[in-house]
């Protein structure tokens, strides 16, 4: 049996290589070939295209590689012509995803969509065309399961991959020594974003409302946790422009979270891992004038932040914008640290976005679906 991957980007990748390895504990005589990275390299796929090759981020930056991503595509259909794979696995990065799998169903390949594209979102448009060129859809969001099933498409409802990672690896006493994070302190997680721009954009003013929180609540201490992609120079410049304790902290950020009383983090999945770790969050989000507007446009849904479209109401506060100030930033997170009422909201909230995102065991289930898939062609 032989089955096809095709991922985008690095966080792609990543949910590739844990399919992978699902996959040949499932069936261990499984072909995994496909596009991707070195996870998944790692995890037994033979790369046919690396994506590190690909760094295509953006609309100007699709544009202006076409004719590269035609080619790519035109690769990727010969190979699938002469090697005629089981399936096709398409995990996120949906303008080229999308287009393969349309090649590959015009082969008569079955594809199965994992990290779907997000029709919740953008408009049930995308999911009734995905609806009609996949086999499957596992969906890791229960009302993404229910605007693809709307849409007419066969749907698994498998979980979110991020039940079975988000957990602490130290006991709670043990990560408060890691870290020096005292006691009789608040801890407040800053999560600005790993790339630069997100940090250059975010930082300052989650720094300067750092400095109005501790005018009102001296006993706070904040921890900065930083990607290797990102200099510690930059980082240290930035923070040294302010009067606040901050922390910078390398790895074991689940560990951090379990310590940590509020987060102050960028919209996107950050804020999905403080909902598990159960960390009440400040979200907020800051985009071009101009990418702002036309998104406005797009977008369906009255919130970004995912704690909020998984619960179905905004239950952590979010800034968008010009409301992302050093005061909107401090007002919001004064409440959640200090005030009862509000703080126990918050986290009866945060329980029940838990338990929305059903049990453990996704990448298990995402696997079982796909071998499903690629037997049903044998049969």
């Amino acid at each position: 049996m032989k089955i096809m991957i095709s991922v985008g980007e690095a966080s792609g990748d990543l949910h590739g290589a844990s399919v992978a390895n699902a996959l040949k504990l499932l069936q261990p005589d499984v072909q995994l070939v496909g596009m991707g990275g070195q996870a998944m390299r790692d995890a037994g796929v033979d790369i046919i295209y690396d994506i590190a090759d690909l760094g295509v981020i953006g609309f100007v930056e699709v544009v202006k590689n076409l004719r590269r991503l035609f080619k790519l595509r035109d690769f990727l259909s010969d190979y699938m012509e002469q090697e005629r794979p089981d399936v096709l696995v398409i995990i996120d990065y949906p303008g080229f995803n999308v287009r393969l799998a349309k090649v590959a169903q015009q082969k008569g390949i079955p594809v199965v969509s994992y990290i779907s594209p997000s029709a919740w979102a953008w408009g049930k448009g995308r999911a009734k065309e995905l609806a009609q060129i996949v086999e499957r859809v596992a969906a890791i969001f229960p009302f993404e399961a229910d605007v693809y099933r709307e849409a007419g498409a066969k749907v698994t409802f498998v979980g979110h991959p991020l039940l079975d990672i988000v957990k602490p690896a130290m006991e709670r006493d043990e990560a408060l020594r890691h870290f020096n994070a005292q006691s009789d302190q608040y801890h407040i997680l800053l999560m600005p974003g790993s790339r630069q721009q997100e940090i250059t954009s975010l930082l300052p003013d989650m720094l300067a409302a750092g400095e109005k929180i501790v005018e009102q609540v001296p006993n706070c201490q904040f921890f900065l946790p930083v990607a290797s992609t990102i200099s510690r120079e930059m980082l240290q410049n930035i923070i040294d422009k302010y009067k606040v304790p901050v922390t910078v902290t390398i790895g074991n950020n689940y560990d951090l979270m379990n310590v940590c009383d509020l987060a102050i983090a960028s919209s996107g999945t950050a804020t999905l891992e403080t909902s598990l770790m159960k960390v009440p969050t400040v979200i907020v989000y800051r985009l071009a004038t101009l990418t702002y507007v036309l998104g406005k446009l797009l977008v369906k849904i009255p919130d970004i932040g995912l704690p909020n479209i998984i619960a179905g109401r905004r239950i952590m506060p979010e800034l968008l914008q010009s409301e992302v100030t050093p005061a909107n930033i401090a007002r919001q997170s004064i409440a959640l640290l200090t005030d009862k009422a509000v703080r126990e909201q918050a986290m009866a909230d945060l329980t029940e976005v838990r338990e929305k995102l059903g049990e453990t065991g996704a990448v298990n289930r995402v696997a079982q679906v796909i071998l499903e898939v690629a037997q049903n062609e044998h049969v």
